[in-house]
This record gives structure tokens, C-alpha cells and sequence, in this order.
């Protein structure tokens, strides 16, 4: 078997951390589903700039929605739906196939909205009902405004992939967050199933620490971080509280590993891939990640070790190194939330002129 098979066959959920709508027109997503055994996508700001940046694919529908009397974002929402509907049908056949866990797509709120909880709650509501597709999960990201948003949407029903957690304490603070929510859909009589995934960002810890240790420890942080959420994910699953929720019903949020890319070329393309291998959990890969680890990735160490293996010890080699994990982790999380600021903003600027020039035209 291929890699990729491989991974699939240990339990581990592969998804594609891209999408376009010149992915979907020339069937290259299929083909991913296919041949590669891709099982759902991710997309955020940065992804849909480039998207629509860069092709001229999008500006048929902008003709069409000229005069809709729709704003920017109004126009993006449009664009990103439409492109996230096919996505959503093609996946659908591994959604129902594995009772709603895998198959999933997912749209972000706007990251304008993420000091807002209130907006969140609205606009998640608003963007799940117009998108339609019952494998869409909406991204909130998993800030300190955004975590009694995730409450409040579980509850309401709203699947949510909680983004940008930078480390276990805010893994967990998530998961609190979604256990709360399901806890009172139960409360509340009901149905405690809403699913959720809860992405671990792993690349951007190493990319932070690269000119400040040892040679020895780099390109081992964010592994390390990995592998010590998801020793938390297990016991948090096997926990009284969950194993109640799930005779209930409930299925437990899932463990999503992203930001899995290196960004270091000497660094191996299939590094966070390799080495994040677990069951129940998922793992979405940008395109040139995704096509590496197929061509010459491997599984051939296993799965993760439950109790997260040397992650503490190594974790140890940091912090004696001088690094605040804690504080870097909240400086990862604010400077991820300003990074989609600036790429929705380019995007929205992107669309604007796109517009003009296409009414001028």
C-alpha cells in the first residue's frame, strides 16, 4: 500500500489543508479522494487569498453576483460557499460511510470577529444554515473570546472546528469548551451528537524557536507539543465524563493536527507527518505535504505512544533552554490571529478590485 493508505488503515483521518476552484474544475480533488485517501479539507483566510488571487476562475461568479447589492465580505462568503458546497458533495459518500466522524469541510468566520463572541455566535449560525451541507463545520478560533462562542454554537447544534491552538492548555480550554456544550444538549434532552475537531497548529513552534536553541532541539518542539496534546486527548476520551457522554451518544471532539508543513528545507517534507501518526485523530496537510508524505512518506514507527512518549522530556530541554512555553504559545495564538487578519484583509482588497474591474469591463 501506498503511505497514505497506510496512514488511513492506522486511523488517522488525511485531509487536504487547501482548496480552489480550480482543484475542483480539473478534478485533481477527486483524484485525492481516489488515489490518496483523502477524507475531508480545511481553508482559512490565507488559503481563500490565495485562491482568489491568484485565478481568474472566481470573476465568472462575481459577474453574476454584480448587482446583488452584496458587500465585500458578502462577496467572499459567496465565492468561498460555492467552492465549499462541491467539496462538501464530494466528500459526502465518506460522511455517511463513516455515520457523520469523517468528510468534512470546513468555512472560517470571519477573523475580523475574533475579540467579538457575540458576532461569532451570529455569523457561525448564519454561514452553517446558508451553506446547507451538513458537513461543513464552521472555524471559530479557540481564543479566550472565542471559547464560550464554541460553548454556545455546540449547543445550538452548530458543528465547529476550533482553530488555532497553539498548545495543550488551550487544546484542553477547547475541549472544555465543547464538552460543556454537548453536556447541555444532554441537559436539555437533545441529540448529544455534534461533532467537532480541534486543530493543534505543530510547524509554527519550531519556525519560533529555530535561531534561539541548540541545534539538538531543533525541529523537535513541535512534535514534542504533538505528542503531549495527544496524550491528553486520550485520557480526556477515556475519562468518566466522556465515557458517560458517549453511552448518551456523544462522539468526542476529534484531535486535528495542522499547520503540518516545515517551513525549514532542510528540515524532511513529511517531518510533522511521520511523526504524528495516531488513531482517532486527523491530520490536515498542505497539497506539496500532502503529495511528499504519499510519494515517500512512511508509518513504519507506529502510532503515537498513548502518554505522549518523550514529549515531557523534551519539553524539560526548553524550558532549561531558557523557552516560556506558555507565553510563546500565547504569542503563537495572537500573531496566528493577526496573520488571518492581514490575509482577509489582502483577500477582501482582492475581491474589491476584482469587482471594479470586472463592472468596468
Amino acid at each position: 500500500m501506498s503511505a497514505t493508505a497506510d496512514l488511513h488503515a492506522l486511523g488517522q483521518s488525511l485531509w487536504l489543508d487547501n482548496i480552489t476552484r480550480d482543484l475542483l474544475d480539473d478534478g485533481t480533488l477527486q483524484r485525492y479522494i481516489d488515489d490518496l485517501a483523502v477524507t475531508g479539507l480545511t481553508s482559512n483566510p490565507s488559503i481563500f487569498q490565495k485562491a482568489i488571487a491568484g485565478s481568474a476562475s472566481y470573476e465568472p461568479q462575481l459577474r453574476e453576483l454584480e448587482g446583488a447589492g452584496l458587500d465585500t465580505e458578502g462577496l467572499f462568503f459567496e465565492l468561498a460557499m460555492a467552492d465549499l458546497r462541491r467539496a462538501a458533495d464530494l466528500f459526502a459518500p465518506v460522511h455517511a460511510g463513516t455515520d457523520g466522524i469523517d468528510g468534512w469541510v470546513s468555512l472560517e468566520v470571519s477573523p475580523l470577529l475574533a475579540n467579538d463572541t457575540d458576532s461569532t455566535v451570529a455569523q457561525a449560525k448564519d454561514l452553517h444554515a446558508r451553506a446547507g451541507r451538513p458537513n461543513l463545520y464552521i472555524k471559530v478560533p479557540g481564543t479566550p473570546e472565542g471559547i464560550p462562542a464554541i460553548e454556545e454554537l455546540i449547543f445550538a447544534g452548530i458543528p465547529i472546528n476550533v482553530t488555532l491552538l497553539f498548545s495543550r492548555e488551550q487544546y484542553l480550554a477547547a475541549a472544555e469548551a465543547y464538552t460543556r456544550g454537548i453536556e447541555r444538549r444532554v441537559e436539555a434532552g437533545l441529540d448529544p451528537k455534534v461533532c467537532s475537531v480541534a486543530s493543534l497548529f505543530i510547524s509554527r513552534w519550531d519556525r519560533a524557536v529555530a535561531d534561539t536553541v541548540s541545534d539538538d532541539l531543533k525541529d523537535t518542539l513541535g512534535l514534542a507539543i504533538g505528542r503531549q496534546s495527544y496524550a491528553a486527548f486520550v485520557d480526556l476520551c477515556r475519562s468518566e465524563r466522556w465515557t458517560t457522554l458517549k453511552a448518551a451518544g456523544a462522539t468526542p471532539q476529534r484531535l486535528l493536527f495542522a499547520s503540518t508543513g516545515t517551513k525549514d528545507p532542510a528540515t524532511p517534507d513529511t517531518l510533522y507527518i511521520d511523526g504524528l501518526a495516531a488513531p482517532d485523530t486527523v491530520n490536515t496537510m498542505p497539497e506539496n505535504t500532502l503529495l511528499a508524505f504519499h510519494d515517500h512518506g512512511s508509518v513504519a514507527a507506529g502510532a503515537l505512544p498513548e502518554d505522549g512518549g518523550d514529549a515531557e522530556d523534551v519539553l524539560a530541554g526548553f524550558r532549561a533552554a531558557g523557552i516560556d512555553l506558555d507565553a510563546l504559545a500565547l504569542t503563537l495564538q495572537v500573531d496566528g490571529a493577526k496573520a488571518f487578519v492581514d490575509s482577509w484583509n489582502a483577500m477582501i482588497a482582492d475581491i474589491a478590485e476584482k469587482a471594479k474591474s470586472l463592472a468596468d469591463a
